[in-house]
């Protein structure tokens, strides 16, 4: 897959930035990917949710042994498929499954714009999937945190009862430590959102972000975006990954002042060269709330897959003004 998008990329010849964002049920992918789309326009990314390859409605699944969270329940293969061709340039015929009704809808025709963002519960499973990736992210919220997300979305959005919702969850957890997050390992960027408990902060408190930037990928120099100036907002830290290994984490605070967690993001934009004003639809959480650390996260990752594209479009970080 790497040499065939290799020889794809010759000169005069642009391939799609692939991007996969992994994570549990209700871990925040779509939010996430929205603000992303939201950004730069519909025109210029393309998402796709990989959930869509279910193999079963919501009725069938109830007589089965597994949830949606296994291998077997979803179409791995075609996945994998398509996510090569839309690496490649090529359109591809995605199925759809509708998380309203639970049931399998016609499928749509999908074209690869400048960039492709692929979410859901299992885009980084295979080995095959993830080759097919430029920059991977796993969303990683405390599981008190995801409940809640989750519990809050089925009831009011999907039209479940909070009992139903529970229980689901209860059969869900073996799959979801089998099969969702080891996923975590072999993503470039781990995000968490998640209360500073060292603050006494809890759950009901506005969330901050932590950003594991792994050395698989590049990372942009952010020794302009963040500095002294700015360390209340955020800062960056040398911690030790699961496996011991140091890595560079990006902590973004919710509590700091309006004031400088926008510094922050325009400092992040400007190395972007983006043209536009910053969008408005970054770090939006439904239709009214809004959390600075998730726009400064959209940011961030904004910031990697313009980086993807080559030293022709590479971000100067240093040269942003402090």
């Amino acid at each position: 897959m790497a040499i065939q998008r290799a020889w794809r990329h010759g000169p005069g010849e642009r391939r799609p930035i692939m991007v996969g964002i992994a994570g549990d049920s209700a871990s925040g992918k779509t939010t996430l990917t929205r603000g992303l789309v939201a950004a730069l326009g519909a025109e210029r990314i393309t998402a796709i949710c990989v959930d869509d390859y279910h193999r079963y409605d919501r009725t069938e699944r109830k007589g089965l042994p597994f949830t949606p969270l296994h291998p077997a329940a979803n179409y791995v293969d075609v996945m994998e498929q398509h996510l090569q061709l839309l690496a490649l340039g090529q359109p591809v015929l995605k199925p759809v499954y509708n998380h309203d009704t639970g049931t399998l809808d016609r499928p749509v025709l999908v074209e690869p714009s400048e960039f492709v963002i692929a979410e859901g519960l299992l885009p980084l499973h295979s080995r095959l999937a993830r080759a097919c990736f430029d920059v991977t992210v796993y969303l990683d919220p405390p599981e008190v945190i995801r409940r809640r997300w989750k519990i809050r979305r089925d009831v009011e959005q999907r039209g479940y009862r909070e009992a139903e919702v529970e229980a689901e969850l209860a059969r869900r957890e073996p799959e979801s430590a089998a099969y969702i997050r080891p996923q975590r390992a072999n993503a470039d960027i781990v995000v968490r959102f998640a209360p500073i408990e060292e603050r006494g902060e809890t759950p009901d408190d506005p969330l901050s972000a932590y950003v594991m930037l792994r050395p698989t990928i590049p990372h942009p120099n952010l020794s302009g975006v963040v500095s002294d100036d700015t360390r209340k907002a955020a800062h960056l830290k040398l911690l030790r990954d699961e496996d011991g290994k140091p890595v560079d984490a990006l902590h973004v605070h919710a509590y700091a002042e309006r004031s400088l967690t926008d510094r922050v993001e325009r400092a992040l934009w400007q190395a972007l060269q983006e043209p536009a004003p910053l969008p408005s639809g970054l770090g939006r959480i439904g239709s009214e709330a809004r959390s600075e650390p998730l726009a400064v996260v959209q940011l961030l990752l904004l910031f990697h897959v313009f980086q993807a594209r080559g030293p022709e479009r590479a971000m100067a970080a240093s040269s942003v003004p402090r």
